[in-house]
């Protein structure tokens, strides 16, 4: 006579495989999704999607996505150390963050030194703040560093008329491109040391706040702007597309330029890089790339640099420092350029 049946002899072992191919779908859709998620955040540029909003706000913070990116790849490591499955999803957001740091470390790094011989140009760029930078602190850091010519956006008349008596005893003199009647956030003024000579200037309103452009005296073929865009809010972005793609003008001129302000744009920005092809970056160029100007309450290794001071080919950046002024939530950016 026969043993019964164990009761679970007709029980089917668990074939792990299917469980693997029930879920390799899902774990590789979730890498995905994720992945996607951190390129529209950290990489719109490469299709052209920071020139509409709210990218173009987003892109200004990729150093920090980028940061950010590290850190949640380091934790799906050591969730895939107990859960092996999981390893698509820290290898989707490593490659996203290991080409978006392609794209910003560059500018820690600084360019080859700079030529020997030739002339200097120091620049001062400080956005004021509706007019609301102390100007004595303005003066005293003018007075310290002595620079040659001075961008001052967001100061109209108004500002002017503060400004330029504690200036002249410097030796310095100051023009602003609106009048006292309008609000200083919408003009752009530009202080030139006596020592630069004959210095002439131009108002430009082909842009929202109209600009100043230096020639002539010290300067010689060399075209100075004071130059400020509106900043990329959701109503605005498309003026500040059109008050950016002013600069190519100058960068693909015939002509020398520097032009110093405030950009409301970062070099991770593709709407700048192409409208300042042929201009190279003076923190970019000597390794302060990633040194935030705006805004002032925050570190500057937290904030976006929007204050730029460019150059076309030639004119190599030497040095660049960035300064607090009470009043203002924007850093003042102080180079050195060495001419050819």
């Amino acid at each position: 006579m026969s043993a019964p049946p164990h009761p679970d002899s007709q029980t089917q072992p668990i074939r792990r495989g299917r469980t693997r191919r029930r879920f390799g779908p899902l774990r590789w859709a979730c890498a995905l999704f994720l992945g996607t998620g951190a390129a529209l955040a950290t990489l719109p540029d490469l299709a052209g999607l920071d020139a509409y909003s709210p990218f173009a706000q987003i892109i200004a913070f990729r150093p920090l996505l980028v940061a950010g990116l590290a850190v949640l790849v380091g934790l799906g490591l050591l969730i895939t150390v107990f859960a092996r499955r999981f390893w698509p999803v820290p290898v989707v957001l490593a490659l996203v963050a290991l080409l978006g740091a392609s794209l910003v470390l560059p500018r820690t790094t600084a360019s080859a030194a700079p030529p020997a011989g030739g002339a200097t140009l120091k620049v001062l760029a400080l956005n004021v703040y509706e007019g609301e930078a102390d100007t004595d602190s303005l003066a005293a850091l003018i007075d310290n560093e002595d620079p040659d010519i001075v961008s001052i956006p967001e100061a109209g008349g108004r500002y002017q008329r503060e400004l330029e008596p504690l200036l002249e005893p410097l030796g310095y003199r100051v023009e602003s491109s609106v009048s006292p009647r309008r609000a200083d956030v919408t003009g752009n003024s530009i202080a030139i040391a006596e020592h630069m000579g004959d210095v002439r200037t131009r108002i430009g309103d082909d842009v929202q706040f109209p600009y100043l452009e230096a020639t002539g005296g010290g300067l010689g073929d060399l075209r100075f702007v004071a130059f400020h865009s509106v900043a990329p809010v959701p109503r605005s972005v498309g003026q500040w597309r059109s008050d950016l793609n002013t600069l190519t003008g100058w960068c693909s001129g015939d002509a020398p330029a520097v032009i110093a302000g405030d950009f409301n744009a970062t070099l991770d920005h593709s709407v700048l890089r192409d409208a300042i092809t042929g201009c190279s970056d003076a923190a970019a160029d000597t390794g302060n790339g990633l040194s935030g100007t705006w805004p002032t309450w925050a570190p500057a290794w937290l904030g976006p640099q929007i204050d730029h001071v460019l150059s076309t080919e030639g004119i190599v950046a030497e040095t660049f420092e960035t300064h607090l002024v009470p009043g203002t939530d924007h850093r003042a950016v102080v180079t050195t350029l060495r001419l050819p």
